[in-house]
């Protein structure tokens, strides 16, 4: 009902208080005690303000009626100046004074009907009541506002909140309800518990009840006694007018406390919201160094390519590796998810509060740390694949180093006696018998020379290969190499001229023993084949999978089907022996036994093919103890792969849903974020799967198995695939507390809030959860937002970017668009807010007193604005005056204090 004709339309209409009096009196509910009750409280009221200009009135229908102390009246309570009255006695003069404060009061919109200025001239005691009370309604009511009420019901509203916790008070009406003195009581007791002992009052004693509260608030409030207490307790519906005059006197008295605290608690509330907001600064801070700090001192490390060429060295480093991945990395890869959770919701935090983004020190942005990470998994993943192409090139070089020694032992074991042999001049005093025995033995030694070309070939093969892997030792197999090839170039040149010394001597001799160079011809190529037979069966070997140890058990198959021939051999060459035996006891051969083809004999062919016969078993047993080897990595290749082959789609269908919850509309946010923490406990509770794989992948790397082709899945994608659902369900979890977060202090719906995530989701194609800015620009238009095309559109759309992508990343997360709706459609606290306020515990100051803080705010608020708030050098700065107007602008980003 409020309107330009003020409280007084509202409570009485527009007839006005003569017609609203002359209604109560037709109807008899007008009490004849009322009149009496008003005059008291009301002339009191006047007295109350007209001391302020020291005067006073003693009869209120009388001294009014020239006017003059009614315009004093008018401009103590306005502030206002009336105009200059007329200061003559005659009754013309006191009408027009009269009327200069009725047109005072009616330019305040308040319409006085049947209210005239003869009347009160004339001392109409009724007609004055009426314009003093509508005097009081527009200046001392009307201003009373609780909850956007009316003047009356406010002022109702306020006293029944105040007393509500009083017992045996219940405010109802402004008649009734105050008669016992309780409720007068308790509106002091509530503002100042000092001044009166509320629990040794008794609703049986209001006499006593009602002069104790007029009393106190007499002595101690200014405020003058309007009421008598024996009207009120003998008359049966006290004036609702007089209460209500003197109630307001309760309510203005109180209003500066009452603001007092509501300004110390805006203070309090912004000031914890900075602290807690530095807290997480620090925290940030420290845990960024601290994270940096650690990559930092890993780093060079996990570069480091040095080792001592051993093999047992670089499987010690790749067992530090080992648990540099169980133990040291674990607590790091939490922690940079907790980073990332304390930044968001700080970010989240100053957003909701109006206060600037957070930008961390150089260096420790949440894109630094992601980088500096993302280096350490390519070191990481680096080192790793060093280590193990270092375990496979030693091992490599090892086998390499072994089979080079065998070969060249076996070498030097050959050639041992040979250039002493290819020097000796005994074919000169040889018969002719003997030289062609002499040159038969050179032949045979020649197919014996070239029979061990390969060998030589395959040493310098070997001494090439194991330079061209850097083995630590090169120096010795260089020169044992060298030495070789040096003595096999001699031997070829003695043989050279071994053999024409032969050729000359051969017109002399001619007869030949064929028997012996039968043995010779057969004995050497089959000597031969014993040798190789037996390298080739003590010949060690490395492999890696069952087809290459299929291979090498299918080769000595062969190899064993050959040896029945390789039988009948021998017992032919050995049959060759007999019969030169047979034939020197026959016709007793002086030195017809030696035979001087070949050096072999039948006892060295026998003792060879013994040994072959021997060497061939356990060659079996080797074979099948590898066969056994490859097995067992077979398995555990099938172990890894059908583990593996369940882990790494389990983690890829968790991050599906995990994103897909991310990114869905359908249900309320708590339900999103419970559904997300049992995601998370379902990761959580499948983690000893993720640590049997490690046992086997360990197992795996023990048995040095590089390859399996029954998966796709390594080790390092399945850690980083679960890290990665680790880190993307505590980001999603953090999105959606920080949405709640933002919901709840805005008061925006969940109504709202689906519309906004559809909106965003439209045009989210990607399903990436950040929009590009043209993008986001359609968001906008799609939910109402008009931006024009031209040169002014365009400035608009890039101010709105600048607010929701501060850090020019080029996308705009759903958080911060949420935020920017939010702001669109919520009201916030803002600096002129609390400069009000801090201007309110100043008493209206330009400057504040560090007393006046410590007075108003709890201990450690005051000392935190005390320290942070800059000296005042304004007009009319005192010692210790501090500037709270820039302290204030300052907390929300608006200045460089």
């Amino acid at each position: 009902m409020m309107d330009q004709n003020g409280m007084y339309a509202e409570e009485y209409g527009e007839n006005g208080y003569m017609e609203q009096e002359e209604e109560w009196e037709r109807e008899g509910l007008l009490d004849p005690a009322w009149e009496k009750q008003q005059k008291k409280t009301f002339t009191a009221w006047c007295n109350s303000h007209l001391r302020k200009a020291g005067t006073a009135i003693e009869s209120i229908e009388d001294d009014f009626r020239n006017g003059l102390k009614l315009m004093l009246l008018l401009e103590v309570i306005s502030g206002e100046t009336l105009p200059k009255p007329d200061r003559g006695k005659m009754r013309f003069h006191k009408i027009a004074n009269v009327n200069k404060a009725l047109d005072f009061i009616a330019s305040k919109g308040v319409k006085l009907v049947s209210i005239g200025a003869e009347e009160i001239v004339d001392g109409n005691l009724k007609m004055t009541l009426g314009m003093i009370w509508t005097i009081i309604l527009r200046f001392a009511i009307q201003d009373i506002s609780v909850e956007e009420m009316t003047a009356k019901e406010g002022l109702l509203l306020w006293c029944q909140r105040k007393t509500a916790p009083y017992k045996n008070v219940n405010v109802q009406n402004f008649h009734l309800s105050f008669k016992d003195g309780l409720a007068f009581c308790a509106l002091i007791h509530r503002h100042r518990p000092d001044l009166i002992d509320y629990s040794r009052l008794s609703k049986d004693n209001p006499l006593e009840n009602l002069n104790t509260a007029f009393d106190v608030a007499e002595k101690y409030l200014d405020i003058p006694r309007m009421l008598d207490p024996d009207d009120l307790i003998n008359t049966p519906k006290p004036d609702e007018r007089a209460i209500m005059t003197y109630v307001s006197c309760y309510y203005h008295a109180f209003q500066g406390a009452q603001q007092a605290e509501t300004a110390a608690n805006r203070i309090c509330k912004v000031l914890k919201v900075n602290q807690e907001n530095e807290r997480l600064m620090e925290e940030y801070e420290r845990l960024a160094s601290d994270l940096l700090e650690w990559i930092r001192r890993t780093m060079p490390w996990l570069a480091s390519r040095h080792s001592d060429s051993t093999l047992a060295g670089v499987q010690k480093k790749l067992e530090e590796y080992r648990t540099y991945r169980r133990k040291h990395k674990p607590p790091r890869v939490e922690q940079k998810a907790k980073l990332e959770t304390n930044f968001n919701t700080l970010q989240t935090k100053l957003r909701l509060s109006n206060r600037p983004a957070y930008m961390p020190t150089e260096g420790k942005m949440v894109s630094d740390i992601a980088n500096a990470w993302k280096n350490l998994e390519l070191a990481e993943k680096a080192f790793e694949e060093w280590l193990l192409a270092e375990t496979m090139r030693l091992e490599r070089l090892e086998h390499l180093a072994q089979k080079f020694k065998h070969k060249a032992d076996t070498h030097e074991e050959w050639t041992r006696g040979k250039e002493e042999m290819l020097q000796s001049p005994d074919y000169r005093s040889c018969r002719l018998y003997e030289l062609k025995a002499l040159k038969k033995k050179h032949e045979a030694f020649e197919s014996d020379l070239a029979a061990h070309q390969d060998r030589v070939e395959q040493i310098a093969a070997i001494a090439q290969e194991l330079n061209t892997l850097e083995y630590h030792d090169c120096v010795t197999v260089n020169a044992r190499c060298q030495r070789i090839c040096d003595q096999w170039d001699r031997l070829g040149a003695l043989t050279q001229r071994r053999r024409q010394a032969l050729d000359d001597s051969e017109r002399v001799l001619e007869k030949i023993d064929l028997l012996h160079l039968e043995f010779a011809k057969r004995a050497a190529p089959f000597n031969n084949w014993l040798d190789g037979a037996r390298e080739d069966l003590v010949d060690m070997f490395i492999v890696h999978t069952m087809e290459e140890i299929q291979g090498l058990i299918t080769a000595h198959d062969q190899f064993k089907a050959t040896l029945g021939e390789a039988d009948k051999e021998y017992n032919l060459i050995v049959g060759l022996v007999r019969d030169v035996e047979g034939l020197v006891n026959q016709y007793q051969i002086a030195n017809g036994l030696e035979n001087p083809y070949t050096t072999l004999t039948s006892r060295d062919l026998t003792a060879k093919w013994s040994d072959v016969k021997t060497l061939v078993p356990a060659r079996d047993q080797t074979l099948a103890m590898e066969l056994k080897k490859q097995q067992n990595n077979e398995m555990l290749r099938r172990q890894f792969a059908e583990k593996a082959n369940n882990v790494g789609p389990w983690i890829e269908k968790q991050m599906d849903a995990v994103s897909a919850i991310g990114m869905s509309i359908s249900g309320s946010l708590e339900e999103q974020l419970n559904r997300l923490k049992e995601y998370e406990q379902a990761v959580y509770a499948y983690k000893p799967h993720i640590e049997e794989l490690e046992k086997i992948h360990q197992a795996v790397q023990e048995s040095m198995i590089f390859e399996n082709r029954y998966t796709n899945y390594t080790m390092e994608t399945l850690r980083v695939g679960w890290e990665q659902l680790l880190t993307s369900i505590n980001r999603n979890i953090n999105e959606v507390e920080n949405q709640i977060l933002t919901r709840d202090s805005k008061g925006i719906t969940q109504e709202q809030l689906t519309e906004f995530r559809s909106s965003f989701n439209h045009f989210d194609k990607n399903r990436t959860g950040r929009l590009a800015p043209e993008e986001f620009k359609s968001c906008l238009v799609s939910i109402g937002y008009s931006i024009g095309k031209d040169r002014q559109g365009e400035l608009d759309f890039q101010r709105i970017l600048a607010v929701v992508d501060p850090n020019s990343t080029g996308y705009v997360q759903f958080d911060a668009f949420l935020d920017f709706m939010t702001r669109e459609n919520t009201d916030t606290d803002t600096a002129e807010q609390v400069i009000d306020s801090f201007r309110i515990l100043a008493s209206d100051k330009p400057y504040i007193l560090p007393d006046e803080l410590r007075r108003e705010l709890p201990p450690d608020q005051a000392e935190y604005c005390i320290q942070r708030m800059p000296p005042y050098k304004g007009q009319g700065a005192v010692p210790g005056a501090l500037d709270y107007m820039s302290f204030s602008t300052a907390l929300y980003g608006e200045s460089d204090l």
